[in-house]
């Protein structure tokens, strides 16, 4: 089969990762493409590597970054607007075309945007090169792992090419008042996302995130421990419990904090001196594996149910990880035995005055963590899984 897979990408993300390189503004698709895989941030290739070893045709399309979108008109003999360009050195303020991507999300906004269904959206130009490139592969099977910047309206026209199974993922509450009926297949990896799509009529299976071993191939030499307590992530609005966790550790010990600082922190809060600046990608796992101790906390939509991308990227490289309990938990993980886990601000604590001196007890789990994401939770298995359901959807067609 020909499988497509549409990605987006943080706008810091893509800021950061042009203002270090340059030179990638100008490259061919190809250069460019190569540039963002070897980055490890996200998902990269991650999909399409291993529907590719399991012998189909499959391409990623990052249908929010106007430079690899661009490369690929001008490759193609597609008239288009260039971008503009990210610059370099110590530029403060964000292109227009990041500024627009990323508004609907700022912190103040993001919860009431969610609820109404605004999002972030395509503009004309970045639609018009997608359908030429859904146009040009003419895939049988399209994965859109954003279906904000991919709304149900672009779905619609991208089904009417060539009727390809579309299969979208979604990791939060489906916005109100759209028509999912493109969809042949929603997935998640929140039962509870699946549920409420269900609810509404539309097919919906659980699907976890995961972890790519050929990641442990290129990484570095792993780091020495020189970090007691790290978090990597996001602090926003939408992580209060996260924050009030993450305060209540840096008031006690050394918290490293690898993220963006909010403008809605508090001037008071313990926060402000732990952060460490952003990391991304292969930065971001050696991070990982320098810390004694990395912390979890989901967003607060998660709710009861476990399943962020922290969980098997903190695993995966062999950290230990002390993760916030979860009723599915123990469906990846068996808990205090693969990963350590909390269930409460004083309970983290306690766990982190136990762990942080008995070196023997956290190299076990962190082993033991490693051991089950690389036997269990990789993308193999995930798409794997990926192709049995679309195998059931093309034999009801």
């Amino acid at each position: 089969m020909r499988i497509l897979v549409l990605n987006t990408d943080y706008p810091r993300f893509l800021l950061w990762f042009y203002q270090r390189q340059p030179e990638l503004e100008q490259a061919s698709y190809d250069v460019q493409m190569a540039a963002r895989n070897a980055s490890l941030f996200g998902v990269a290739d991650f999909y399409s590597r291993n529907f590719a070893g399991l012998k189909h045709s499959a391409a990623e399309i990052h249908v929010n970054n106007p430079f690899l979108q661009t490369a690929w008109a001008r490759a193609h003999g597609m008239a288009i607007k260039a971008p503009e360009s990210v610059g370099s050195g110590e530029r403060r303020t964000l292109p227009n075309w990041l500024e627009r991507s990323v508004k609907p999300f700022k912190p103040l906004l993001r919860p009431l945007a969610r609820r109404i269904g605004l999002s972030p959206s395509l503009d004309e130009q970045a639609v018009k090169i997608l359908l030429a490139q859904i146009e040009d592969f003419r895939p049988d099977v399209v994965l859109n792992q954003d279906v904000f910047h991919v709304d149900t309206r672009l779905a619609q026209r991208i089904k009417s090419i060539g009727n390809p199974v579309l299969i979208g993922q979604v990791g939060i509450e489906p916005s109100r008042g759209h028509d999912w009926s493109a969809y042949d297949l929603m997935i998640s990896q929140l039962p509870k996302t699946v549920r409420l799509f269900r609810a509404l009529g539309v097919s919906a299976e659980v699907n976890h995130l995961a972890f790519e071993p050929a990641i442990l191939e290129v990484l570095p030499a792993a780091p020495a421990l020189d970090t007691d307590i790290s978090f990597v992530g996001t602090v926003s609005v939408d992580h209060q419990q996260r924050i009030a966790l993450l305060e209540a550790v840096a008031q006690r010990y050394n918290l490293k904090l690898w993220g963006n600082r909010p403008q809605t922190l508090p001037a008071s809060s313990p926060l402000h001196r732990c952060f460490q600046g952003e990391v991304w990608g292969a930065d971001m796992y050696q991070v990982l594996r320098r810390s004694r101790i990395t912390l979890n906390s989901h967003i607060d939509l998660a709710g009861q149910e476990a399943g962020n991308m922290r969980l098997f990227e903190a695993t995966g490289v062999g950290t230990f990880l002390l993760t916030d309990f979860k009723d599915n938990l123990d469906t990846l993980f068996t808990p205090e035995l693969e990963v350590a886990t909390w269930h409460s601000i004083d309970d983290c604590l306690a766990k982190i005055a136990r762990y942080i001196e008995d070196d023997d007890a956290r190299a076990e789990i962190a082993r033991a963590g490693q051991d089950r994401t690389l036997a269990q939770h990789t993308y193999r298995q995930r798409v794997t899984e990926i192709l049995g359901f679309t195998a059931d959807i093309q034999a009801r067609r």
